[in-house]
């Protein structure tokens, strides 16, 4: 069931069924026409086929979604590892421009304060 083989299958076995109560209601004899008189029990099934149809349609719509969101995950994780990685390296370069920019602090500052001091 939730496969498009079932659905086909499901539905030549009630089309069958349909045209076998017909050709028996065409052929029968004055007392017995068919073999779905009232309450019509064939026109139940006909109702139940209806509902058994849309179960399996509702599954292979549920398998689709999932297939669909498989993809997405996958997607996803391929987009968050190169992410990851794109983040190691920006941390990385922020810490070199800190320790740069506090080596040229230290030398801007140093040679600012000696000519202050020698005047």
């Amino acid at each position: 069931m939730g496969s498009w083989s079932f659905v086909l299958a499901f539905l030549g076995v009630m089309a069958v069924w349909a045209i076998a109560n017909s050709v028996f209601f065409l052929g029968g004899s004055a007392s017995h026409h068919g073999f779905d008189p009232y309450p019509y029990i064939l026109l139940n099934l006909m109702l139940s086929m209806i509902a058994g149809l849309q179960g399996a349609i509702l599954l292979i719509a549920a398998k689709r979604a999932d297939q669909v969101s498989s993809e997405v995950a996958l997607h996803t994780l391929g987009n968050t590892a190169t992410l990851t990685d794109l983040l190691e390296q920006n941390t990385t370069l922020t810490r070199q421009m800190a320790k740069l920019t506090d080596a040229i602090h230290a030398h801007v500052c140093t040679d600012t304060a000696s000519p202050a001091q020698s005047t």
